[in-house]
């Protein structure tokens, strides 16, 4: 089993920056990919980045120039570094790690970070 734990949320005014964190640990094999992903009140979860062990990346075309992810794969964490961060962009913000088995792929969830930003 793999455990992902975030953090770095908080409250910031618009315009400001905000470094968010996640860890995966457990029994792992290897993380093949580490991803935000955020939920706003009454709408769906949608992509905010991903990137893959061999570096390929994709962003959520909102936040594309504003926010970067990175991934360290010997360590097995990821960080999102927001900036120019906007009112729109707040909601509950989930890192998902990709387990690449021996037999299969499974995605596990943190418990999500709330950030809230102030107009």
């Amino acid at each position: 089993q793999v455990q992902v734990v975030e953090s770095g949320g908080g409250l910031v005014q618009a315009g400001g920056s905000l470094e968010l964190s996640c860890a995966a640990s457990g029994t792992i094999v290897k993380i093949s990919a580490m991803g935000w992903y955020r939920q706003a009140p009454e709408k769906e979860r949608e992509l905010v980045a991903i990137t893959t062990s061999s570096g390929s990346t994709t962003y959520n075309d909102s936040v594309k120039g504003r926010f970067t992810i990175a991934f360290d794969t010997a360590k097995n964490t990821a960080t999102l570094q927001m900036n120019s961060l906007k009112p729109e962009d707040t909601a509950i913000y989930y890192c998902k790690a990709v387990h690449q088995g021996r037999l299969w792929m499974d995605d596990f969830w943190g418990q999500g970070t709330q950030v809230t930003v102030s107009s």
